[in-house]
């Protein structure tokens, strides 16, 4: 039976790229693939055969010979370069990135002496709204796992040194061979290190860390906002078997202020101001971020809600020159607890009252007076 074009099997052109002939191979050769076709004889000579075709069009010399003299090229080593002595190594990565989710997840690589890389930490640090416009720096305590120094972070006793895993000969995994296709785990007996501790450090109890807390410095620049996250390289867990330390990562929160409301850059104060100050005018002393006061001036005739802006008096910009503002919003307050002398007077003032000091009730409640009215006739 005539084998078929290798471009056909991998429903490529002939000028396809490599990177076209990859892509192909990976989406055909997953939708075929043996443990998602639960023992279908077509479905298993169509990888087959979808193997064979990328082993020899992958590589730019074997690819040549193919165009050149199409299957006579490799008639002379036998049926085909695709299963090969060679085929588990040469489509390890493949198979690495098509099929991890059948091996039970994708596979890691192993680091050489079995260093891996040390957990991340979270450490959660509450600072005030005033220390984020200034910012700060902070002393703080964090507990984690440290290369332990009696065994420099080998795990074994001081004098002896790990072995190779006798299972795996120090490689890390093992391969098991299920019909023409080679899987790779994971060595069950050093847990893929690649090494074996016989007679183990006692401080560390052959982990090669310790336990142990350490003082940081922490960098926190002016105008972080709540959440904001600062990542400190190799501050994290120790490495196993001196392996990188992981990283340390601040999450900040900013404790909410007495006086501000903080929306991105900018700053909004509430001032509450009597009823006095509204109508006649006057000016007010507040409070700003950067600890000095503010004069703001009140207009005659102020109403509650009435906004003041305050320019750069906000927030600095992250990692900006840019500074935002302030707003100072007055709320007019409502007299409350009046002496005789005092009720007296608003007595007299609400009869000298008219519409012109008093036009938006005055309005509104001749339409009313309107409505109802209207409604009666």
């Amino acid at each position: 039976m005539a084998k078929r074009c290798y471009y056909e099997i991998l429903e490529v052109e002939r000028t396809a790229s490599d990177q076209d002939i990859k892509s192909s191979f990976r989406r055909l050769a997953k939708d075929c693939h043996p443990d998602r076709n639960g023992g279908d004889k077509n479905a298993e000579q169509k990888f087959k055969e979808l193997n064979e075709a990328y082993e020899v069009l992958k590589d730019p010399q074997k690819r040549g010979a193919y165009d050149h003299m199409s299957h006579a090229a490799f008639e002379a080593h036998g049926r085909g370069q695709g299963f090969g002595p060679d085929f588990a190594s040469s489509m390890s990565d493949i198979f690495d990135d098509l099929f991890g989710e059948f091996m039970g997840g994708r596979r890691s690589r192993q680091r050489s002496g079995g260093r891996e890389r040390g957990a991340d930490l979270r450490y959660n640090m509450e600072i005030t709204l005033p220390e984020a416009f200034s910012g700060k720096t902070a002393q703080i305590r964090v507990p984690a796992s440290a290369t332990c120094t009696t065994c420099s972070g080998s795990g074994a006793k001081s004098g002896a040194r790990p072995a190779p895993c006798p299972t795996c000969g120090g490689h890390g995994r093992v391969r098991a061979t299920q019909g023409f296709f080679t899987i790779e785990r994971t060595c069950p007996g050093c847990q893929g290190r690649g090494d074996i501790i016989n007679d183990p450090c006692s401080p560390c109890n052959g982990s090669g860390r310790v336990m142990q807390e350490r003082t940081l410095s922490v960098n926190i620049p002016a105008g972080v906002e709540d959440g904001t996250k600062i990542r400190l390289a190799g501050e994290g867990e120790a490495g196993v078997r001196s392996g990188p330390a992981g990283d340390l990562y601040i999450f900040l929160s900013i404790k909410p202020h007495e006086f501000f409301q903080r929306d991105g850059a900018d700053i909004f104060c509430r001032v509450p101001i009597s009823m006095t100050t509204a109508a006649l005018g006057g000016q007010i002393d507040v409070p700003s971020i950067d600890g000095e006061k503010s004069r703001v001036k009140v207009p005659e005739g102020t109403e509650s809600g009435k906004q003041f802006r305050l320019k750069s008096k906000g927030m600095p910009v992250l990692r900006s020159k840019s500074t935002g503002d302030m707003y100072i919003q007055v709320e007019v307050e409502t007299p409350k607890n009046l002496t005789r002398k005092q009720r007296e007077l608003l007595e007299a003032f609400e009869r000298e009252s008219n519409r012109e000091t008093s036009p938006q009730s005055s309005g509104f409640f001749s339409k009313v007076k309107e409505f109802f009215e209207g409604k009666a006739n």
